[in-house]
């Protein structure tokens, strides 16, 4: 009797624990609905990044596990104090998103990109200076990425893109045959 109660308990506190971390990681739809709001606004226009005109793209929207790996991100940057693409252990963007749920299988293509920014003390600065910078804005523009995900910690922001396109009805038909195959390639 004595051994249960011990192992409801513990299993309260780590459910009370993964409860609490996951409200806290998760961002408010304010946050959301401000991000989106200003990229799909520049993407139904276009606008130019740099001297390269981008034309209008279709709308982004918003992916709870680009926010993961985002989060994560500026996490690790925040607490670690430093400042790339690529994580003190290796990671990739395509790896953190990957390890965050987002994934190709099942997919024709597949796309990530990343934007990160430091020092800004808002979303309207911040995506002020990813729209000022060319290849930022190139990010937000391409109309290859179809998701969103951002998150900002201590005034690291990261902004992760993903776009995948699913097979046609007659592909995965053809797939389900075998008279499609499918060549599995690394992407990297």
């Amino acid at each position: 009797m004595r051994n249960s109660i011990k192992t409801i308990l513990i299993l309260f506190i780590l459910f009370e624990g993964y409860t609490v971390y996951s409200q806290q990681t998760v961002s408010s739809g304010r946050f959301r609905r401000e991000f989106l709001n200003e990229i799909n606004r520049v993407r139904q226009q276009g606008c130019n990044c740099g001297t390269t005109y981008m034309p209008p793209a279709p709308p982004l929207v918003w992916n709870n596990q680009l926010e993961i790996a985002a989060i994560g991100h500026a996490r690790d940057m925040a607490d670690n104090h430093y400042f790339s693409h690529t994580s003190r252990d290796g990671r990739s963007v395509e790896d953190r998103v990957v390890l965050a749920g987002y994934t190709f299988k099942g997919y024709r293509s597949f796309a990530v990109g990343e934007n990160i920014a430091q020092g800004q003390m808002s979303i309207a600065e911040v995506m002020q200076g990813w729209f000022n910078s060319p290849g930022h804005c190139k990010n937000l523009m391409n109309p290859a990425f179809k998701e969103v995900g951002v998150a900002e910690n201590n005034t690291y922001w990261v902004q992760d893109f993903g776009g995948r396109q699913s097979f046609s009805a007659e592909e995965q038909r053809l797939i389900k045959s075998g008279r499609y195959r499918l060549i599995q390639g690394n992407s990297k």
